[in-house]
């Protein structure tokens, strides 16, 4: 260790008193965290990237400083989705530390982690009052069953008014109207159910069936357009 001279002159003095960290909630106790290993916590956090063209919604979940569960969504970049890929291996096993200084390949998740980190560390998880935390795998629950990210797509003019492509019930097949062209429902398919009937044996017409739905007023409507097309 290389002092200054300054520091050197110094006189020595007793350093007071000194509590050590304050405690953060982790999963339902009360922590001084002093080392990477005391840190626990499930979180959500979002990251962008420099240009803003793409987020990423990343979901961590921290055991005694080690990653068990990463769950990594992205939106609005093609190359985003290929860096979520690798992101998903290079995760789990990292320390929260060694996360924050890995390259996880795109920007907006590289964001993301930064605010996850903060979360954590600071005992702002979404697990700080649950006992014992959430369990491994908790983070599949935010996508449903069908096992698909929440997604809303919605697009509109002023020369043509909104168009509804994609809600969390799923892709829209048509938007309803009323008298005065106005919304009053839309029609959907939910391509996690339509898949899960497919894959049990059914033919693609009728998983397409079975995984259609509404809502809204739909049966009211005096029109209902292909919000893709019209």
């Amino acid at each position: 260790m290389i002092y200054s001279h300054e520091v050197e002159m110094m006189c020595p003095v007793t350093q007071g008193v000194h509590h050590g960290a304050a405690p953060i909630p982790e999963e339902a106790k009360w922590v001084k965290a002093k080392e990477i290993k005391d840190i626990s916590g499930f979180t959500h956090g979002i990251g962008w990237c420099a240009p803003q063209q793409g987020t990423c919604k990343l979901t961590l979940n921290v055991k005694e400083g080690v990653i068990q569960e990463a769950l990594v969504e992205t939106i609005g970049c093609s190359g985003m989705t290929h860096s979520a890929a690798m992101a998903s291996e290079i995760l789990p096993g990292l320390t929260i530390l060694e996360a924050l200084n890995t390259d996880l390949v795109c920007d907006a998740i590289n964001t993301a982690m930064r605010e996850l980190f903060l979360q954590i560390v600071y005992g702002r998880s979404q697990s700080a009052f649950s006992e014992d935390g959430l369990v491994v795998g908790a983070g599949l629950e935010d996508l449903g069953k069908g096992l698909r990210s929440q997604v809303g797509t919605m697009y509109g003019t002023l020369a043509k008014g909104p168009r509804y492509l994609e809600m969390t019930d799923g892709y829209v097949t048509g938007v309803a109207l009323n008298e005065e062209d106005e919304i009053i429902g839309y029609k959907f398919i939910n391509f996690g159910k339509m898949m899960d009937f497919i894959k049990a044996g059914d033919d693609a017409n009728t998983a397409f069936e079975k995984a259609s739905g509404q809502y809204g007023r739909v049966a009211d409507a005096v029109k209902i357009i292909d919000p893709r097309k019209e």
